[in-house]
């Protein structure tokens, strides 16, 4: 299934959390309370519709890290793929 995302809409995938103990434990990202707030941008919709007509431009790009607001996304489960739905507004940073 492909996802396209309308308006100010980006689909993101969230970034894996595994970690490694120093005794080397590995920890999946399922013991993890806490939503994500870093992912990669899959998809990027065309930009809000001003009140002009006119769209605005998209701040962000396909390939790309960013933070979010930690409360912000809406998930979905896709082909047993979990992923991430934002508008541009809550994208707090891209990572470089």
């Amino acid at each position: 299934m492909n996802l396209r995302p309308i308006s100010d809409h980006i689909i993101l995938k969230p970034a894996d959390k595994e970690t490694v103990t120093s005794s080397g434990i590995i920890i999946p990202d399922t013991v993890e309370k806490e939503k994500p707030e870093q992912a990669e941008v899959l998809a990027v919709g065309p930009g809000k519709m001003l009140e002009n007509g006119q769209r605005q431009a998209m701040e962000v790009a396909v390939g790309q890290k960013v933070m979010f607001k930690k409360w912000s996304p809406d998930e979905v489960e896709i082909d047993h793929q979990k992923y991430l739905i934002i508008k541009s507004e809550d994208v707090i940073a891209i990572v470089e």
